[in-house]
């Protein structure tokens, strides 16, 4: 069976980034296919077809998430009537579980080969959900080395095909390049601040980051605070910085956190894909999160694993230290900041331990892709 229709949905912009790479790799195999569904920008440049744009599907938080389920699960009906009417040669899912898992297992009852792309995290916690990937996949494309044995053990086919950050971030952090970019002159002392890219993100984590990279710069004279604002946090974030740290020069970035964490010599980080970025870029990092009263009681004795960071998951140690709900306060932040900005033989050794965690990430994406969808349309 030839590929000439390619069904996808592609949640937010990190789906939209994922769908775009997906598509070029398609692309030499498969000439002339065209590519349909909920995308993003970067992939309508590519000449996806757009039935919804991918924004549609972001939601913030679980009150969000119920107010548009009449709209989510609506525009999910629509696309599965219209696939299953027409059907493509294969169905790509990638990523949003909650969305796509459910529109998978439909389209697969009707005879349309599904392939489902980024694990969810059973390694973390919900290990049921595996019975939800196997109804759902005709096969699953992981973005982490020790996911498909995991997946494979269930009956459930799968393939490592690497991991996105591995293309955008260069083997060797540009650091001399990052500073400039920032007006950071090259041996000014730097602390990158990021404190997630949520609503709930910025209230929760943002005043006890705040606070300790104020407790760092008094213990450190001369310390650059810097933090990339995430789309539409600047104005919550500057009145936390105004209300909790009034005299704290902070440098404002909008985007920018790969330059932002090259150019750092240290880190604060909210739990999430900005630790593996910081990782790879040999940013040493303290991650701190917190959630909730409601979400941590339904999260706990549910997570499989004593790490919550993805460089620690990786590495099955504490690479970093993690600062979690009563924990990731302010002084405690602090001090764990202390020897990550001294310098020394930890940073050195952290930076060895982070070169490896690249080359384990590293793959030849394109190519894994489309073997692995060859393999699904049994081709």
């Amino acid at each position: 069976m030839s590929l000439e229709r390619l069904g996808i949905v592609a949640g937010e912009a990190s789906g939209d980034l994922i769908g775009a790479s997906l598509m070029e790799a398609l692309a030499p195999r498969w000439p002339g296919l065209q590519t349909e569904g909920i995308v993003g920008p970067r992939m309508q440049v590519l000449g996806a077809q757009a039935w919804w744009p991918s924004e549609r599907l972001s939601v913030f938080g679980y009150v969000d998430a119920l107010k548009r389920l009449p709209e989510l699960l609506s525009i999910r009906r629509q696309a599965g009537k219209r696939w299953l009417a027409r059907p493509p040669s294969v169905f790509v899912g990638v990523d949003a579980p909650d969305f796509n898992f459910g529109l998978e297992r439909r389209l697969r009852a009707g005879g349309i080969k599904t392939v489902h792309y980024v694990c969810p995290s059973l390694w973390a916690w919900r290990p049921e959900r595996i019975d939800t990937v196997r109804a759902a996949a005709d096969h699953v494309l992981c973005l982490f080395p020790f996911e498909p044995a995991l997946l494979q053990s269930a009956g459930i086919p799968a393939t490592f095909v690497g991991h996105p950050l591995t293309g955008m971030v260069p083997p060797e952090p540009p650091r001399a390049r990052a500073r400039q970019q920032l007006g950071l002159a090259p041996e000014t002392p730097v602390l990158a601040v990021l404190p997630g890219s949520r609503n709930s993100e910025a209230d929760l984590i943002g005043p006890a980051f705040l606070q300790a990279a104020g407790l760092a710069a008094r213990r450190h004279p001369g310390l650059k605070v810097v933090l990339p604002l995430a789309p539409g946090l600047r104005d919550r974030l500057l009145a936390i910085a105004q209300q909790q740290v009034p005299d704290l020069d902070i440098q404002w970035v909008d985007g920018q956190s790969h330059a932002v964490l090259a150019a750092a010599d240290a880190a604060l980080v909210a739990s999430g894909t900005a630790t593996l970025e910081a990782a790879l870029l040999q940013c040493p990092q303290v991650i701190g999160y917190r959630v909730s009263g409601l979400n941590h009681w339904r999260m706990k004795g549910k997570q499989l694993q004593p790490w919550v960071g993805l460089p620690n998951i990786l590495a099955r140690e504490f690479l970093v230290p993690e600062l979690l709900q009563d924990a990731c306060e302010p002084h405690a932040l602090a001090d764990a900041l202390e020897p990550w900005l001294a310098g020394g033989e930890p940073v050195v050794r952290l930076r060895e331990r982070c070169r490896t965690l690249y080359e384990t990430l590293k793959a030849d994406t394109a190519t894994l892709c489309s073997d692995a969808i060859a393999q699904t349309l049994g081709t």
